[in-house]
């Protein structure tokens, strides 16, 4: 019966050889594993940053500096601490030196507005914010709209060989900017100098809260998810089972993948220290200073997103870049096309695998078999180690899909969120009896593997079908004149909705609407093909890179009201 398909768990054959299907998890804090790994790795580089090379030794020393410097400020066991940084250092350094007292860890993203980071900071409650000195001055004028009360600042320069960080000031390569004193307003260098690496002892508890991890608000107002001391180990633990040929202390992480959002956090920064890896960090993930990276650091593994292998695939560089050095390349946070995939793979040689997860999830939940050639191009992949999934009937919530058949994804394991901050009537909604109600339209296939049809949300109800973007999407991207598309649903006197499409064009390419609706003709049904197409330069895009869909219905919608 099809009930018992996904208690069956079809996925399990699918595992390479070595993964196993639960795993008994060692209760280990992430500031416990950093000591750790310093204690098993001390000379080994934990940072690899534009010539820099910081030993695991030197990077646990840091902490317990600025431990100590957290716990003078009045920080208790509880308090919420925020950062706002880029992938730099200090970023890695402030993360686990809130989280060696206790304290809770608050994310922010230095694109945001003032506010959106309002909002974060009231809704976290944080007594004390970590930033970049250009940001200072705005984060000081916030301040008294605010519970915040000392803020730190470094800069993008901290850290840099003294050549490169005198020259990259005067030719005015790194952003720099002089901060005038004010109360309870501390130089980042300066808190590091005065404190012993000495911070009190604090009692963690596995199932303490750690993180509020704010989501992205593709969907709605930003929301505090409580992610635990345990969902972040147990998280790293399972990455651990999905890679058994992994080596300890000997890989390479490009980290391009911003720690503020929970996939680099995860992926790239907790994972690099738990397993004793180099973090080669990429505070700008354009596609030049990506494909510098790589051939500055060689790293081995790079975990990415789609608009990052977008950019490198349609930059001259890309050709004189060589891409032998990784075995890992991985694809989440959105849909890659598979048209990139090929064009990629074929340019580079590197082989890419996509994954799923979400900021409930911590995030990873989904990923394709790293080895054994048992990727399945276009799919998420296989649930991990210790994750259970089903598909759900979109009406109910409850009946389970035939393998083949749309649905609901809904997920339990134990990198599943303990709940939203303050919002019991979210929590209640997205997660009921242990399970996670993603919001994705998903498939299963007779082999496991999980497809990611659509956002619920995003869903377009024309004629009385029901159409899904990505399935638009992926035809647009087969079109070689177009380098993005974006598809959203817009009104429509007869079918109820219609389907517009935002399209960015390859550089130097022009097309006009009629040449790609007549193009779409013999790709989509006719209930599916576009009646408007608009051109632009660029397409909204969260952090990650995850094209705003929401903001361009949003846009569509406002400009059709003014009509």
């Amino acid at each position: 019966m099809a009930e018992t398909k996904y208690q069956e768990k079809l996925w399990l054959k699918s595992y390479e050889k070595g993964v196993p299907e639960f795993i008994k998890y060692e209760e280990i804090c992430m500031p416990d594993i950093l000591d750790r790994t310093a204690k098993q790795f001390p000379e080994k580089p934990a940072f690899l940053f534009q010539g820099t090379n910081m030993t695991f030794g030197q990077f646990k020393e840091k902490v317990d500096r600025f431990a100590a410097c957290l716990a003078d400020f009045g920080v208790k066991k509880g308090d919420a601490v925020a950062i706002l940084l880029p992938n730099v250092i200090p970023c890695v350094i402030a993360y686990y030196a809130i989280l060696k007292i206790g304290a809770i860890c608050v994310m922010n993203n230095p694109l945001y507005s003032d506010p959106e980071l309002e909002h974060q900071f009231n809704d976290s409650g944080a007594t004390v914010l970590i930033t970049l000195d250009v940001l200072a001055k705005r984060m000081i004028a916030l301040r008294p709209r605010t519970k915040i009360k000392q803020i730190v600042h470094t800069c993008i320069g901290d850290y840099l060989p003294a050549v490169k960080r005198i020259l990259g000031k005067w030719l005015k390569k790194y952003p720099f900017a002089e901060v005038s004193p004010a109360p309870d307003v501390y130089v980042w260098n300066d808190c590091l100098g005065k404190y012993a690496p000495n911070p009190p002892a604090v009692k963690i508890g596995f199932e303490d809260v750690a993180m509020y991890q704010y989501t992205g608000g593709t969907t709605g107002v930003s929301k505090g998810v409580m992610l635990t001391h345990a969902n972040l180990s147990k998280q790293c633990q399972q990455l651990e089972a999905w890679l058994p040929a992994m080596k300890r202390g000997e890989e390479v992480m490009l980290c391009a993948l911003p720690y503020f959002h929970v996939f680099g956090l995860s992926v790239c920064m907790n994972f690099s220290v738990y397993a004793g890896w180099s973090q080669g960090l990429v505070p700008r993930p354009q596609p030049e200073p990506l494909l510098e990276a790589i051939s500055l650091y060689r790293p081995t593994f790079a975990p990415l997103v789609p608009t990052m292998y977008i950019g490198m695939l349609n930059h001259p560089n890309l050709k004189k870049t060589d891409m032998s050095c990784i075995r890992g390349a991985f694809s989440g946070s959105a849909p890659l096309p598979v048209e990139v995939i090929h064009d990629f793979e074929k340019t580079t040689g590197a082989v890419i695998v996509e994954g799923f997860g979400m900021t409930e999830t911590t995030p990873v939940t989904h990923v394709n078999p790293f080895a054994g050639g048992a990727r399945k191009v276009g799919s998420v992949g296989v649930p991990i180690s210790d994750t259970e999934c089903r598909i759900v009937d979109l009406e109910d919530g409850v009946t389970d899909m035939p393998v083949g058949e749309r649905g609901e994804l809904i997920v339990k394991g134990p990198q599943i969120m303990l709940g939203y901050k303050g919002k019991p009537e979210e929590t209640a909604q997205t997660l009921r009896a242990g399970w996670i109600y993603t919001g994705d339209i998903a498939t299963m296939d007779e082999d496991g593997y999980f497809y990611i049809v659509d956002r619920k949300k995003d869903m377009i109800i024309s004629g009385g079908f029901n159409v899904y973007p990505r399935d638009i999407d992926e035809v647009f991207y087969l079109h070689p004149k177009i380098q993005e598309a974006c598809s959203i649903g817009i009104p429509h006197p007869v079918r109820g909705e219609s389907v517009k499409v935002f399209v960015v064009l390859k550089e130097g390419q022009t097309a006009t609407q009629e040449e790609l609706i007549e193009y779409c003709k013999t790709r989509l049904a006719t209930y599916k093909l576009p009646t408007e197409i608009e051109f632009r330069k660029e397409l909204p895009k969260t952090n990650v890179g995850k094209i705003l869909r929401k903001q361009l219905r949003s846009e569509e919608l406002e400009k059709r009201k003014q009509k």
